[in-house]
C-alpha cells in the first residue's frame, strides 16, 4: 500500500513530531529551495509550498525548513532489508535517529560553516560581496560519487528539467522500487552492474538518452572493469589532479563533467566546473584577459585558476552561488 503523502505531511512537525526530526540550520547556513533546485541533484522536487521529496541513500525523504530548524522525516521501505551500494556501503535495516541524522549532516556537509566562506569570499570579491545577499545559505552537497557521475553525463547539451525527467526514467527502469507516495513510485539510483547490462545501451536510447546512452554504459563498464566502485568513492582521498585525469578518461566525461564530480561528490572543493556562461562572466564581469574566442581547454584551465586565486580553497563553493 502507499505511504502517507508529503502533501498531507505538510504540517507535521507540529502535528506529528513523533514522525520528524530536525537539526539545527539557519538560513544562512542552509537554503533548501536555492540548493536542492540548482542543478547540483536532479532527485529532489518541491512536493509541496517549502516541502522536498526526494532520494537520498536508498531512502526516501521529504524536508522543510522552518526558522533555525530543517526537518525532515524518512519513509519506510517496501522491503527494509537494504542492498549494500556500490563502494558506499549503506547501513542494512532501519536507520535510527542519530543515524539520519549523520546522513543529513554529510550530504548538505553542515560542518562547514557557509557563512564565514561566504564573508572571506565577499572580502575578497566586491562582486561576489554584491551578489551574495539576494543568494544566501546556497552550500555545496556531499553526493554519492556513482549517482554524481552518471548523473553528469546526462548533462551535456541538456537543461535542468529535462536532465531531471532523463534521471528519473533512469531510476525506474535500472533502478530498486523503494516506495509509493501518493501514486508515485520512487527508485533508487542504479546500481552499476545494474547499467553494465549487454543490452543497457540499448534500453537507456529507448529511453530517449541519445548519444549519451553509450557514454552512460560505456563507462559503467569502464568502471565495472577499472578501479571499481570501491576505487571511484576512493578517489575521494586522492589529490585533485588525479581525481580529475581518472575521470576524464571514461567515455563521455570531459573536463566540466570531471570538475562537477570532482567538487559535488569527491571532496574537491577547489574544483570550479567551467561552462560557457562561467566563461563569459569571468571576461565580462572579472576582466580575464584570454585568448580565443572560444572555451579552449588551456582557457578552461585559466578560468578555473583565476577563481582558485580569487576565492581560495573552496572557490568551486563560491562558484555555486
Amino acid at each position: 500500500s502507499c505511504l502517507p503523502t508529503p502533501m498531507k505531511l505538510r504540517d507535521a512537525p507540529s502535528a506529528c513530531p513523533s514522525l520528524w526530526r530536525c537539526l539545527p540550520c539557519p538560513p544562512a547556513e542552509l537554503r533548501l529551495d536555492l540548493v536542492l533546485s540548482s542543478g547540483q541533484s536532479f532527485r529532489w522536487w518541491e512536493s509541496s509550498p517549502g516541502a522536498w521529496t526526494g532520494v537520498l541513500g536508498g531512502r526516501v525523504w521529504t524536508l522543510r525548513q522552518d526558522g533555525d530548524r530543517l526537518w525532515y522525516t524518512v519513509y519506510g521501505q517496501e522491503d527494509e532489508q537494504e542492498e549494500e551500494r556500490d563502494g558506499c556501503p549503506a547501513k542494512a535495516g532501519k536507520l535510527d535517529a542519530a543515524e539520519t541524522d549523520r546522513i543529513l549532516r554529510d550530504y548538505f556537509q553542515l560542518d562547514v560553516e557557509l557563512s564565514a566562506l561566504y564573508r572571506g569570499w565577499g572580502a575578497a570579491d566586491p562582486l561576489f560581496r554584491k551578489v551574495a545577499s539576494d543568494f544566501p545559505g546556497v552550500r555545496v552537497l556531499r553526493q554519492d560519487p556513482v549517482e554524481c557521475l552518471f548523473s553528469f553525463i546526462c548533462t551535456s547539451n541538456n537543461h535542468i528539467s529535462r536532465i531531471t525527467a532523463m534521471i528519473e526514467r533512469l531510476c525506474q527502469a535500472f533502478g530498486r522500487r523503494l516506495c509509493c507516495l501518493d501514486s508515485r513510485p520512487f527508485h533508487a539510483f542504479p546500481s552499476l552492474s545494474a547499467l553494465t547490462g549487454a543490452d543497457a545501451e540499448a534500453r537507456l536510447r529507448a529511453l530517449g538518452f541519445g548519444y549519451r546512452a553509450k557514454f552512460v554504459s560505456g563507462s559503467a563498464r569502464a568502471i565495472a572493469e577499472g578501479l571499481g566502485p570501491e576505487g571511484l568513492c576512493q578517489l575521494r582521498t586522492a589529490p585533485y589532479a588525479e581525481a580529475r585525469r581518472v575521470l576524464c578518461a571514461l567515455p563521455g566525461v570531459g573536463a566540466k563533467v570531471a570538475d562537477c564530480v570532482c567538487l559535488l561528490s569527491l571532496d574537491k572543493a577547489e574544483a570550479v566546473p567551467v561552462d560557457t556562461h562561467v566563461w563569459h562572466i569571468a571576461r565580462q564581469r572579472y576582466g580575464v584577459a584570454l585568448g580565443g574566442k572560444s572555451l579552449t581547454p588551456r582557457a578552461y584551465q585559466e578560468i578555473g585558476d583565476f577563481f582558485r586565486g580569487l576565492w581560495g580553497p573552496r572557490a568551486g563553493w563560491a562558484q555555486a552561488v
